[in-house]
């Protein structure tokens, strides 16, 4: 499976963490070359246009609301920007919601809130699309809302140290989609979950491709791949390893388990491999089905232990 170099953008961040902010004036609009001080500063200047702010190296404590328009974030040079334990509205460092939003080589670490959904990307209008960028040590990565027509695309990212399900307080997800119309997770890893699902969606339509869940390094962990109210689409070329410390170890994948809004039939499931830690001998199932929907289960390399599929 091929992969972003993880290893290279942690340790381009690690590095950069080392740095104060680069000079007085590191947020640019590419569009017209004038520098801000802060992201804040530089998201408003774009307004309701079309604009491209570009990050430069350094850790900053401070976070930015999109009310409009189609806005990039960009670092300079991918994981050499590093947003740093600080949210806005009590959501996340980035709440977005315009047109249109992009997110490009950024790294976002310890975001907590009071109600435990402290995330690095709060979505709440329009699309999104993240690339190359790393969500650690928080209550949750990316967290949307519920609204028509949303598309979510992530691609070569990183989630690491995220969820929870403590504190009497609904679960966190390394990412958790809301109602929106499709999700689409490509290229990406997901490890050293802390609580919660690794990945939790609502929407109607999924592509989830050629990720790594690793749960070895998991604490109280639940499933892989979470389809709450199921989904067409497909799952394929993924690999998933499931650790020991687990809230939750009865699947790898769901289909409807809080009821179901769409038909998941035809959905395919094909070309993965999962299975678990080395000297972990449990009955697992792959595919938990809530639904009598025909899902589409393929040929996929599973432990021998591991039940193919089940109806719950």
């Amino acid at each position: 499976m091929r992969f972003l170099s993880t290893s290279i953008l942690v340790a381009v961040a690690i590095t950069a963490s080392a740095f104060a902010q680069s000079g007085p004036a590191p947020f640019t609009v590419a569009e017209t070359g004038r520098a801000y001080g802060s992201l804040a500063q530089a998201v408003g200047a774009i307004g309701g246009g079309r604009g491209t702010v570009v990050v430069a190296p350094g850790t900053y404590h401070e976070c930015a609301v999109q009310q409009e328009g189609d806005v990039t974030i960009r670092a300079a040079t991918p994981g050499s920007a590093i947003f740093d334990g600080v949210v806005c509205e009590g959501k996340a460092a980035l709440v977005l919601r315009g047109r249109s939003s992009t997110v490009e080589g950024i790294v976002f670490q310890n975001m907590r809130v009071p109600d435990g959904n402290g995330a690095g990307i709060r979505l709440e209008n329009g699309n999104l699309s993240v690339s190359n960028s790393l969500f650690r040590n928080s209550e949750e990565g990316i967290l949307t809302g519920n609204y028509d027509g949303g598309q979510v695309a992530i691609d070569k990212s990183t989630f690491r140290h995220l969820g929870r399900c403590d504190r009497d307080l609904d679960c966190a997800h390394g990412i958790y989609i809301g109602r929106l119309a499709s999700l689409s997770v490509t290229n990406s890893r997901f490890d050293q979950g802390d609580g919660g699902h690794y990945l939790k969606t609502r929407t109607a339509r999924v592509t989830i491709t050629g990720n790594s869940f690793d749960d070895s390094g998991g604490h109280l962990t639940n499933y892989m791949i979470d389809l709450s109210n199921g989904a067409t689409g497909v799952i394929s070329g993924n690999e998933m390893v499931q650790g020991k410390d687990k809230d939750n170890w009865s699947a790898f994948i769901t289909v409807a388990p809080e009821g179901r809004e769409h038909s998941s039939a035809g959905l395919v499931i094909e070309g993965n491999k999962a299975g678990f830690v080395p000297g972990l001998d449990r009955n697992s199932t792959f595919v938990a089905n809530f639904t009598d929907d025909a899902v589409r289960i393929g040929q996929n390399k599973l432990a021998p232990t591991m039940k193919v599929s089940d109806r719950r």
